[in-house]
């Protein structure tokens, strides 16, 4: 196919030479009724390419095909049979996999405890039982890796009727399963493997990162184009192959879930990124693994910090790691991840996409060069030296393992649509919650409704929050109440 082609730019660019006017939504008119101040700050090019996607870009029928041909061409890129571009981010993409797949049937679905809030969201949508894989753990770190072949294995074994797999990877610290391993694990009983791949919209453009999901064999693979991509916040693309997942029906799952009024910028950045992938994207990554090995070296000299890599890979650890993701670990300060994160916000207006108790993550992108690297250096440097002063008065409570992982004991779908109570968190130990609970970044819920609470879990989220950790999904975010289900 002719990656030369972006049929929604071209579209949009042949909108503007024609000088298109509707009488449709969006109301501010390209722009021209939106408030001077808000046009200045936000820009007139963003708003006058705002336009609908059909009976605007395309006619009524959407008879031009422009998102059709920009989905096969992102297929044809990939080595995907089909894709499809979704408006709502990743979180509506995999909730619609998860529908598709498992949403009539009783086996419930297999899924790593590590998953995302919105395969939970997906579970208390269709009405899915969760069967859970617990990933693997390094207790020492508090830390956790995407199962492995063996783990899944055994999952099946105790779960035969389970409709398909559900794995994260990489996982947001950029830790990687062996995908190939697990598909050839669910192909041997016939059934799909999905793949929650958000932090990997760049793997299939270089050599040099790890195994992209569909080369390593996954049917249903779900991908974030505005993480590790070039597009806007909510760009995502879900890709299938094979036959064991009705591409058609995932198609219409989709369709239930999605916005009827799809952002024509949104769709347009997805088809941008794919060309520029295609055309330039193994040189951009040669110039981003070669920057990101040397920043890697450079923060891990800094006194008290440690870039974490040996310890991601390997035995009772990840099969790969994308390197993209600087995983610093920052407990030999003395400070935790939390403080550290808002040091850099404010004194070097600096963000990191992750912090917890011990660790701050970097994301570099191959949008980033020599001088936003020394910039991050720079303010490492600065905050290695600063942490020490760090208030030492908050404790983090962390539960081991095996405390961590909570019992199911009612479906997700019940526990949060039943009856409901606001209690004390120090009347929940042994109660069912029926709301997550997520520490976010990166989003993997403590607790997840259906499951019995503990005391470790609750204090683990009490003193988290009271050391800065944020929970932003509960009903009461300082967990001083909890919302449970009203047991007779």
């Amino acid at each position: 196919m002719d990656h030369s082609q972006a049929p929604l730019l071209d579209a949009l660019a042949d909108y503007h030479r024609l000088g298109r006017y509707g009488f449709t939504p969006p109301g501010h008119r390209q722009g021209k009724g939106v408030e001077p101040r808000t046009r200045d700050i936000i820009g007139a090019d963003a708003f006058c390419s705002d336009v609908l996607a059909s009976s605007g870009l395309d006619d009524r029928q959407s008879s031009n095909g422009f998102l059709q041909r920009a989905e096969e061409l992102m297929a044809d890129a990939v080595g995907a049979q089909t894709a499809f571009f979704s408006t709502c981010g990743s979180s509506l993409s995999v909730k619609a996999a998860m529908m598709a797949v498992a949403g009539n049937h009783d086996g419930g679905l297999l899924l790593s405890r590590d998953a995302h809030k919105s395969v939970v969201a997906g579970l208390i949508f269709a009405g899915i039982e969760p069967r859970w894989i617990t990933p693997q753990w390094d207790a020492e770190r508090h830390f956790s890796h995407p199962p492995s072949p063996e783990q899944v294995r055994a999952a099946w074994e105790k779960h035969p009727d389970a409709a398909a797999a559900l794995i994260v990877s990489p996982s947001p610290y950029g830790t990687c399963a062996d995908i190939a391993s697990i598909a050839d694990i669910c192909h041997e009983r016939g059934k799909p493997l999905i793949i929650d791949e958000a932090w990997g919209a760049h793997l299939p453009f270089h050599d040099g990162l790890p195994t992209w999901a569909m080369d390593a064999g996954a049917d249903v693979c779900v991908v974030s184009v505005h993480k590790m991509g070039a597009g806007f916040e909510q760009g995502s693309v879900y890709h299938t192959q094979g036959d064991l997942v009705d591409a058609a029906h995932l198609s219409s799952c989709a369709d239930l879930l999605m916005t009827t009024s799809p952002n024509v910028l949104v769709y347009a950045g997805l088809d941008g990124w794919r060309r520029q992938m295609v055309e330039h994207g193994s040189v951009l990554y040669d110039h981003a693994l070669a920057l990101a090995a040397r920043l890697r070296h450079e923060i891990d000299g800094i006194d008290g910090f440690v870039v974490m890599e040996d310890e991601l890979l390997g035995h009772q650890a990840s099969h790969d790691l994308d390197r993209m993701q600087v995983l610093i670990d920052v407990s030999a300060t003395g400070a935790t991840g939390y403080q550290c994160a808002d040091w850099l916000r404010a004194h070097h207006r600096l963000d990191v996409g992750m912090s917890d108790h011990r660790r701050i993550l970097a994301t570099l992108s191959f949008a980033d060069n020599d001088s936003t690297g020394e910039r991050l250096v720079r303010a490492l440097t600065a905050l290695a030296a600063a942490a020490p002063s760090f208030d030492r008065h908050h404790r983090i409570d962390l539960p081991s393992p095996d405390e961590l992982q909570l019992e199911t004991v009612m479906s997700p779908r019940d526990a949060f649509f039943g009856p409901t109570d606001m209690v004390p968190a120090d009347q929940a130990a042994g109660r069912i919650v029926a709301e997550q609970m997520t520490p976010y970044p990166p989003g993997i819920p403590a607790a997840v409704p259906g499951e019995r609470l503990d005391e470790q879990v609750i204090d683990y989220l009490r003193s988290g929050v009271a050391s800065g950790m944020a929970i932003p999904d509960a009903t009461d975010a300082s967990v001083e109440k909890i919302r449970v289900v009203v047991e007779r």
